[in-house]
């Protein structure tokens, strides 16, 4: 149910009420009694951007992307051709390990 905010045209009481869309909008103010009591116009609790997304969904990127893939630190460079076994594949997977990616042996490759 919505929650319309009245305010009384004679006194200024303000009240919210919680109301259901279908019921008669009030009329008499519960301070002074006169029929001045008249529903006021606010601004929604939430917003839409774009093309049907709420503000607060995901920004700035389209669906299903990853972010691009960080670069090394310097002293990782120097450190994974040590690290690498030496033998045919070796350089593969240095190649792959230099590049930011993940080696030839993921699901990805």
């Amino acid at each position: 149910m919505p929650i319309y905010a009245y305010k009384c045209g004679s006194c200024g009481h303000a009240k919210d009420v919680l109301q259901k869309i279908s019921d008669a909008p009030l009329t008499d103010c519960p301070e002074c009694g006169k029929p001045t009591f008249t529903k006021q116009l606010t601004a929604a609790g939430f917003q839409l951007k774009g093309s049907g997304w709420y503000a607060t969904d995901f920004k700035g990127g389209s669906g299903g992307t990853s972010a691009p893939p960080v670069a090394p630190a310097a002293g990782t460079d120097a450190a994974a051709p040590a690290a690498a076994p030496s033998g045919g594949d070796a350089p593969a997977a240095s190649t792959s390990a230099a590049a930011g990616g993940c080696g030839t042996s993921c699901a990805c490759h």
